[in-house]
């Protein structure tokens, strides 16, 4: 189930709302970890077991933990086996087939894959259940006694699939006592009505296009097409996670939680560190804060600095995908990273700043090829298909039906990945204007905002009901 389909939308999530919210505050909590619970089977009913056994197992990990503390001796040795627990079950099921694969090849060895289906949302509820035990480690959070609260924390449907990941410090408070208020309640609706709009009427169309265009083999295509076809995927995975988080965020409104933003229009950036500060900042934060300071951080010399940034960034790359190419693509980022640090930013940073932007969304769009595809052969080609070293020529009619057609979207997809609402709402927020013409603006904006939130939720369900293209990149993960 996923949040773009009709059963959410017009079933699961009217009843959810409607039983959480006619239950004592007591049960509110048994409420959402049942329907986050059954929210989870829906797709893969064998695999909610395995959310559970890791549940349980955190939950084990962090008494231990405390305990240890408590008694001032094995709270390390805990955490380690806790580490090595979260890290092999994610390590089994997502990894195992691309281990075996690569040691059959290099060893000439017949070791049979497992061939196991990808749990959704594993790299999340694992990532979230990590994150608990080492902050109870390092006392910032205190433990969680309650195995009901902490299978919510981490369980909680909103954020289950594909993240933001949630850290625990920042809901620990709303999990035991929330409050629930109509204001709040509204803005979740507004924004996760933004986020499926986002999703349904612009990533998905453009998601089509890059679908078919990166199945083209790169020589039959024009450099046209191949441009069109990248940039179509920048977009589409932009408003297509961006579009998720927004939803999720909402819906964690709805039911009184308050999650931190986890995109900030990361394509205005104007060096590649910006653009990632921008962008899955929730993941971002976390090797932050759980690997690259650990490692040192930039609290070490020069050499030791661009060695944790290489590891974290390979890190990150695997962290994507049991491949070659998400490891080559989180190992490009690191190596752009540590070239800005060296000093190319200083000489970026004094740059017009139109070409600043011009930098930033070239390297970060060739870096999305290599996320696109599926192995290193068709990446290369397709850059070279890029830059007019192979191909069909400069533009073909594919390029010529595509710019003709799809122009709407791709204008739509490029301002509104640009700051534009906000910018409108603050100016007129910040608008000077006597006490009657700002009665008006106020009455105006409000009136009018029901209406436009209903009318884009209507068109959004008629492109649901007409489309069977409704897939989610990050599911994948």
């Amino acid at each position: 189930m996923v949040f773009s389909s009709l059963v959410f939308l017009f079933i699961f999530l009217p009843i959810t709302i409607v039983v959480y919210y006619i239950v004592p505050f007591a049960l509110k909590n048994i409420i959402l970890l049942l329907t986050s619970l059954f929210f989870y089977a829906w797709g893969e009913p064998i695999y909610v077991l395995l959310m559970l056994i890791s549940i349980t197992l955190n939950y084990i990990f962090g008494r231990l933990i405390d305990r240890a503390h408590k008694k001032n001796n094995r709270a390390k040795t805990w955490l380690i086996l806790a580490t090595l627990s979260n890290v092999l079950i994610l390590g089994y099921y997502k990894y195992s087939d691309f281990i075996i694969h690569n040691l059959n090849t290099l060893f000439q060895m017949n070791i049979p894959l497992t061939e196991l289906p990808l749990p959704i949302g594993i790299s999340f509820f694992t990532f979230q259940a990590l994150s608990y035990v080492i902050d109870v480690y390092r006392r910032d959070v205190a433990v969680q006694k309650n195995l009901f609260n902490l299978a919510l924390y981490i369980s909680l449907f909103p954020q289950l699939i594909a993240g933001p990941i949630v850290r625990y410090h920042t809901i620990a408070k709303q999990i035991k006592d929330r409050i629930h208020r109509l204001d709040l309640f509204a803005s979740g609706v507004k924004q996760f009505i933004l986020g499926l709009a986002k999703k349904v009427l612009i990533a998905n169309q453009l998601g089509e296009i890059a679908d078919y265009i990166f199945a083209l083999h790169p020589g039959e295509m024009s450099t046209s097409t191949a441009w069109i076809g990248m940039v179509a995927y920048a977009l589409q995975i932009y408003f297509d996670f961006s579009g998720y988080s927004d939803m999720a965020i909402g819906l964690g409104k709805m039911f009184g939680f308050e999650f931190l933003r986890n995109f900030n229009y990361p394509y205005i950036s104007r060096s590649i560190s910006e653009f990632w500060r921008r962008w899955h900042i929730s993941l971002t934060s976390w090797f932050r804060d759980y690997i690259y300071i650990p490692l040192g951080g930039n609290r070490v010399s020069p050499l030791k600095l661009y060695r944790n940034i290489l590891i974290v960034w390979t890190i990150t790359g695997f962290w994507h995908g049991a491949s070659w190419t998400f490891i080559a693509w989180g190992l490009y980022y690191g190596i752009l990273i540590a070239i800005e640090r060296l000093g190319l930013l200083r000489i970026i940073e004094k740059l017009w700043r139109p070409l600043q932007h011009v930098y930033m969304l070239f390297f970060v769009s060739l870096g999305w090829v290599f996320f696109r595809a599926d192995n290193f052969t068709y990446s290369i080609n397709y850059l070279k298909t890029l830059f007019g070293l192979q191909g069909a020529g400069f533009i073909d009619q594919t390029a010529m039906l595509y710019a003709y057609d799809y122009v709407l979207v791709f204008v739509l997809g490029i301002l509104f990945s640009l700051p534009i609402f906000p910018y409108v709402r603050e100016k007129l927020d910040n608008l000077q204007t006597d006490l009657l013409s700002h009665r008006i603006i106020t009455v105006t904006r409000h009136s009018f905002s029901p209406v436009i939130y209903l009318s884009l939720f209507l068109i959004v369900t008629m492109f649901l009901v007409n489309s069977t293209y409704n897939p989610f990149i990050y599911f994948r993960f």
